[in-house]
């Protein structure tokens, strides 16, 4: 599995268990990495952000940016 794979398949499972929360707990996660001074956790969340937020907008439930 690519890591491309891997992200999708992360912002595919964060949307299942948080739906309408999920950008929040994206968000509270990427802040959380930030305060730990934790730079590959920044980059990863912020990666399945990104992933998150075209699967949202391909689905309807958040307007394109």
């Amino acid at each position: 599995m690519t890591r491309d794979e891997q992200l999708w398949g992360a912002a595919l499972a964060i949307e299942r268990q948080h739906a309408g929360r999920a950008p929040a707990y994206v968000a509270e996660r990427i802040a959380a990495a930030a305060r730990a001074g934790d730079p590959l956790g920044i980059e990863t969340m912020t990666a399945i952000a990104i992933r998150l937020d075209q699967l949202l907008s391909e689905v309807g439930e958040r307007p394109a940016q």
